[in-house]
């Protein structure tokens, strides 16, 4: 599914995180078997460039991995990166919303998913900055660099989450 979307502000995003945690307590707390359930799949946004395939890769990537994304073409990622404070030396083509976590980047579900299990209270998001080659989304034949995720926090601290190749 891809939807349009023109303007997304601190205010918005945090709006729709607030939405989702307490939709996610309501199920829950009424159904607390269908939370827990194996196999459902977790809700990511995805806003990318419309005409990025790495980022189309990517969000194949999540769908394959157990996340159910939800893709917002945007051609404005500098003002929306800005507007989520998305480090400038973390940035990458593409930004997602994962609970209350910013992603940024080809971050791993693998990653995705151990971050949202344990849930650090002081971490705001994973970072892949630029765009290494075997990342998900950037499989090449022949060539895969190393690469780390980095965890950051909203005060600026960042440190390594994951290492990968």
């Amino acid at each position: 599914m891809i939807e349009i979307e023109t303007e997304c502000t601190r205010r918005t995003w945090l709006a729709s995180v607030a939405g989702t945690l307490l939709g996610g307590l309501l199920i829950g707390t009424l159904r607390p078997t269908a939370a827990h359930a194996v196999g459902v799949a977790i809700p990511v946004t995805v806003y990318k460039d419309p005409s990025c395939g790495c980022c189309t890769k990517w969000v194949a990537h999540l769908a394959s991995h157990g996340f159910s994304p939800t893709v917002k073409d945007r051609t404005d990622m500098v003002a929306l990166k800005d507007s989520l404070g998305i480090p400038v030396s973390l940035r990458a083509c593409h930004t997602a919303v994962a609970g209350r976590y910013m992603i940024e980047g080809h971050v791993p579900a693998a990653d995705m998913k151990r971050l949202l299990a344990t849930a650090p209270r002081t971490v705001l998001g994973l970072a892949v900055p630029d765009m290494p080659a075997g990342s998900p989304g950037m499989e090449t034949t022949g060539r895969a660099d190393r690469f780390d995720v980095i965890a950051f926090a909203q005060a600026g601290q960042s440190h390594v989450f994951a290492s990968h190749g």
